[in-house]
């Protein structure tokens, strides 16, 4: 019997074929294997729309009318990636695990991504039947394998994993909630190294319902998400097994769905990683897994496929997946409370999270002194770049105010007109941004983006939507104090329409910093939906009038109202209902007001990625979060991209600059 979800419903995309006759399937099959070259419609037809019962019925059928091995005659039959998609299908997925597992430990290097994919995501039985599957594959023990190929941590809790003994009682204690939650911050945050065993025994045995309030007592002591203290503490492979056993916990299906994902993001395709999964999930919660996909990346996994793979492959691929979530009148009531949930635990995490800079007030600080180092670096032939580097970065920017004030008082001169003389290229832009105020850096970039022939928009729409009011109002007493205009006339002079209007209303500094309050909540996700009856304004007035005033907890809030309306996510329908320079604003907003650290994260990460450098963004980014929260930009940064920024910095650029950078980076995560 195929596995089931919640109450019972079936979650898998492929199921029993009504009327199934082995024999028939089997001879089916050895005709469009018969002769020259082979019917690879047929095969794919008939194996994807099999359940993996049925498949193992028509293996022990064509054994007995040909004497042959199925799967031996398919390798044979079959080439490259639709070869392996098909074979695949044809073992019974414990069989198929324990395949997966040897291809990633046997050879000169191991395939750990693989071996924390398995290892995370199955439950106890299936992890039982995966060690009998091994033993009676390769006369061998599973658990050997394991530590002859792996080490320290790492092999431990794949050790603890293997046993398939994770506790699976429902009722849980509120008292040992309480006690776990503790140990786990006394095993890491709260001491001085870590108590990897701790982390070992607790995320490794305990049930998956009793984790989940663990998470959120953890989250309620400490005002951090598991996963941020888990990066902290721990490293390598070990940190990476240990988030994925989180993610799990958490919800199997968005674990997947972000394999997913990044199995097809980006350049080329994890081939190995897209067939595994949709072979592993096809009977399981494939439907579960399309659902947070669509609500998570804004489009259907279904689509992502048919744009990332070809052929017989994708064609298989499909039938495996099992339909399209974009299709026009597709709504699944389940997928909207996927969503609800997933709001429910991403607004609660972002709204305690400690936001932190990365570059902090300097101990034992002395304004003469660094001003006298700073003097002494420009003073006479050549320019000490170091010693400028040693002293700027590392000081908050209260502090380097106080420099300014010193270098006058002793030497009579200005300090940001020596730098700018003496420094040149993109150290030199660093060096003067962190030597402005916030409110006087953001003015200039305000000015340089609408100054010429062209208006950067981009640079309008990034520093008006991710500012808060009292950093808006700094802006404008900044603007009006350098420029003898105001930064509303300057906005009103410079764009127009409906996006003249969200850049006024967000430069007002006017929005409200109340709590959430429901009722409100529910009617504002209405108006956004369209669907309220008699509603004259037009779609931009609507958003504008709520995603430009309303506080930050409360249109969480409405966005997840949205999503249980709509079974889309807000950005999904502003992408697909609006464009231009009006939707750029728009979802920029809602992705600030989601996540502004994973916001500024992505931005970082296009600045760097491809042909070249937007040096600009990059060092606005750099500078104007340095004293906010430039660490949980790069714990985001790692979290999306699976390597750090201090990494990517250092790939990217060059010489002082690169130097200037990585001390504002402040770590290498």
């Amino acid at each position: 019997m195929a596995p089931t979800g919640k109450a019972g419903i079936y979650r898998g995309s492929v199921k029993d074929f009504p009327s199934f006759n082995a024999e028939q399937d089997a001879e089916a099959l050895y005709n469009a294997m018969k002769g020259f070259g082979s019917d690879k419609e047929a095969i794919l037809d008939l194996i994807t729309s099999r359940s993996n019962r049925q498949r193992v019925e028509i293996c022990q059928a064509y054994k007995s009318l040909y004497g042959k091995d199925l799967i031996a005659d398919l390798k044979y039959e079959l080439t490259g990636k639709f070869e392996r998609l098909i074979v695949g299908l044809m073992r019974p997925p414990p069989y198929h695990d324990a395949k997966e597992i040897k291809d990633a430990i046997q050879g000169a290097g191991t395939d750990e991504k693989c071996l924390i994919e398995i290892m995370a995501s199955r439950t106890n039985q299936q992890m039982h039947a995966l060690l009998a599957a091994y033993r009676d594959a390769y006369e061998r023990e599973l658990e050997g394998d394991i530590l002859g190929d792996t080490s320290g941590h790492f092999k431990k809790m794949l050790v603890v994993l293997l046993q398939g003994t994770r506790e699976e009682d429902d009722v849980v204690s509120e008292d040992l909630v309480e006690q776990d939650a503790k140990d786990l911050l006394d095993a890491g945050e709260a001491k001085w190294g870590t108590d990897e065993a701790q982390f070992i025994y607790i995320l490794g045995h305990r049930s998956k319902q009793h984790l989940r309030l663990v998470f959120d007592e953890y989250l309620k002591i400490s005002g951090k998400p598991i996963e941020y203290s888990i990066r902290a503490e721990l490293s390598g492979d070990f940190e990476k097994l240990m988030l994925a056993v989180v993610k799990c916990i958490r919800s199997t299906a968005e674990y997947f769905a972000e394999r997913l994902y990044k199995a097809m993001q980006g350049l080329g395709t994890k081939d190995n990683t897209l067939i595994r999964i949709m072979v592993s999930r096809s009977e399981i919660d494939m439907l579960d897994i399309r659902e947070v996909f669509r609500t998570k990346y804004e489009k259907s996994l279904y689509s992502m496929i048919k744009e990332d793979t070809s052929g017989e492959y994708k064609k298989a691929l499909l039938k495996l997946c099992g339909g399209d979530d974009d299709a026009a009148g597709e709504f699944f009531p389940e997928a909207a409370q996927v969503a609800y949930r997933m709001w429910e635990l991403s607004a609660v995490a972002v709204a305690k999270v400690e936001l932190k800079g990365t570059v902090h007030p300097a101990t034992n600080f002395n304004a003469d002194g660094d001003a006298q180092v700073l003097r002494k670096a420009m003073k006479g032939l050549g320019t000490d770049e170091d010693a400028i580097i040693g002293v700027v970065p590392y000081r908050s920017n209260e502090q380097r105010q106080q420099i300014i004030q010193a270098y006058k008082s002793h030497y009579g001169r200005d300090l940001l007109a020596d730098l700018k003389s003496e420094l040149s290229g993109s150290l030199a832009k660093v060096i003067l941004a962190l030597m402005m105020t916030p409110a006087q850096y953001d003015a200039k970039q305000l000015k340089k983006a609408m100054e010429g022939a062209g208006t950067d928009e981009s640079i309008l729409i990034e520093i008006l939507a991710t500012r808060n009011n009292r950093e808006i109002q700094a802006i404008n007493e900044a603007y009006a104090a350098v420029y003898q205009k105001s930064l509303e006339d300057a906005l009103s002079s410079d764009t127009s329409g409906h996006f003249k209007r969200i850049l006024v209303s967000l430069a007002l500094g006017n929005r409200d910093e109340g709590a959430e309050d429901l009722t409100q909540a529910h009617e504002d996700a209405k108006k956004l939906a369209d669907v309220s009856s008699g509603n004259t304004d037009s779609l931009e007035t609507r958003f504008l009038s709520i995603l430009c005033t309303r506080s930050y907890p409360h249109l969480r809030k409405v966005f997840q109202e949205f999503v249980k309306m709509t079974n889309h996510d807000v950005e999904h329908a502003i992408r697909k209902r609006m464009s231009g320079d009006v939707r750029d604003a728009f979802v920029a907003i809602v992705r600030s007001i989601k996540n502004r650290p994973a916001f500024f994260a992505d931005k970082l990460y296009k600045s760097m990625k491809g042909i070249g450098t937007d040096d600009r963004t990059l060092i606005r980014i750099m500078v104007s979060r340095s004293e906010s929260d430039l660490l949980n930009i790069r714990q985001e940064f790692i979290d999306l991209h699976e390597k750090s920024l201090h990494q990517m910095i250092e790939k990217d650029t060059s010489g002082d600059y690169r130097k200037a950078l990585l001390a504002i980076c402040g770590g290498q995560d």
